[in-house]
């Protein structure tokens, strides 16, 4: 099978992990910079070029798009989808994970748990918004913050409304969710691959920090997934149409809490505590998609 990894930076773990995976298991993989794909969309078919050449042949494709181009990078992807090619984690997906709002709002949907969130857009009257909240304390979390930056710890209810009146001067988009002390600075990252939690961690966060995330000086350790943890997992990779997901829990008082599903699960910390080859599962499970029906709405 032709792959194709959607990468900006081909020295990263993750894209590495996933050409040698790719090619153990004999199949061809080509990583390319989506910002070096450009696009050609036409009433009589989509055509791609990379770096002046013509790309085609490609049978599935594997995005790592970072955050910073996932417009782009969607739309590449989705140029791909049109041209017939399989993909674990399509276009949409990646644009419902991305957007917190829309991500909370689908799970909630499916009745998914997670900590309680309020959002108001440049809210005028910070009191009222608060109120939907509850008492502190408060997390206040940037609407496209990834890897524990742009998540603020408010302890006080004049330090919530500080915070919301800053950002709401500074035009920025944020949600606000309860705080669920009982996890004690704990999390539990589960990579889902299909329909099945592949491998799980535990997620620390360091003496004076309540952020877990390893960007954010956590640490971590091997776990194992309770069934309900694994079950609620992969019903919210499903719920926003993802093959391949980082799923991260909260472990409360009522049961498995969502706090984030990521689109682009980094390997390297996962992999390494598990000691598992979890890209070999995620390039099997790629193998394994059937060829998708192309629409063009």
């Amino acid at each position: 099978m032709k792959l194709a990894i959607l990468s900006r930076n081909s020295k990263l773990y993750s894209t590495r992990r996933l050409v040698e995976a790719a090619r153990t298991r004999g199949h061809t993989v080509r990583i390319l910079d989506p910002l070096r794909c450009y696009m050609r969309i036409a009433a009589d078919g989509f055509t791609m070029h990379y770096k002046g050449r013509p790309i085609t042949g490609v049978d599935a494709v594997i995005p790592r798009i970072g955050a910073s181009v996932t417009r782009y990078g969607t739309a590449v992807l989705r140029q791909f989808e049109m041209m017939g090619a399989r993909t674990p984690n399509p276009s949409d997906a990646i644009l419902r994970a991305r957007d917190k709002l829309r991500a909370h709002q689908i799970l909630a949907s499916k009745g998914i748990d997670m900590p309680v969130t309020v959002f108001g857009d440049n809210p005028d009257d910070t009191v009222d918004l608060l109120s939907m909240l509850g008492p502190p304390p408060h997390v206040v979390k940037l609407n496209e913050g990834t890897q524990g930056r742009g998540v603020i710890l408010t302890e006080k209810a004049s330090a919530s409304r500080g915070i919301v009146e800053a950002l709401r001067g500074l035009y920025a988009n944020f949600l606000m969710q309860e705080f669920i002390g009982e996890a004690q600075g704990a999390d539990l990252r589960c990579l889902v691959v299909g329909d099945q939690v592949v491998g799980a961690m535990q997620r620390q966060a360091p003496e004076g920090d309540f952020r877990s995330n390893l960007h954010a000086g956590g640490s971590a350790r091997a776990a194992k997934a309770s069934r309900a943890e694994q079950q609620v997992a992969v019903r919210s990779a499903k719920a926003l149409g993802l093959g391949v997901a980082g799923v991260d829990l909260i472990r409360s008082s009522r049961g498995p809490l969502v706090l984030e599903v990521n689109s682009t699960p980094g390997l390297e910390g996962i992999e390494a505590i598990c000691q598992a080859d979890l890209a070999g599962r995620i390039i099997d499970h790629v193998v394994s998609l059937k060829k998708p029906s192309i629409t063009k709405g």
